[in-house]
């Protein structure tokens, strides 16, 4: 526990009172780019951060690999406020769900 930083998990890197949703994301464009089995997309992340919505612009890719499995990675491309470690696991998932249900442009 850390005794002088009050507000804080006893992990010591997280207040205990932030947290965040991912609403959405919206105005999703498609990069063009040469390689099929990567797909490069941008948008705007609505994440709610304590009954408040925050638009952060984003990038993220979903690469196919040969055995089938989807992998996805995103970055922010606006300056983010709050632990990135907190809200990875979400975009990721949201972002898979979205391509599932084929939500993604083409």
């Amino acid at each position: 526990m850390c005794p002088s930083l009050k507000g804080l998990n006893e992990n010591c890197f997280f207040p205990d009172d932030i947290i965040m949703k991912i609403i959405t994301i919206k105005h999703m464009i498609r990069r063009e780019l040469p390689i099929y089995y990567r797909r490069l997309y941008t948008g705007l992340a609505v994440i709610e951060q304590n009954a408040k919505n925050a638009e952060k612009r984003i990038d993220f890719a979903i690469e196919q690999l040969p055995t089938g499995q989807k992998i996805i990675t995103f970055s922010f491309l606006d300056p983010v406020d709050f632990p990135l470690a907190s809200i990875s696991d979400d975009m990721k998932k949201h972002i898979a769900t979205m391509d599932q249900n084929d939500a993604l442009p083409e």
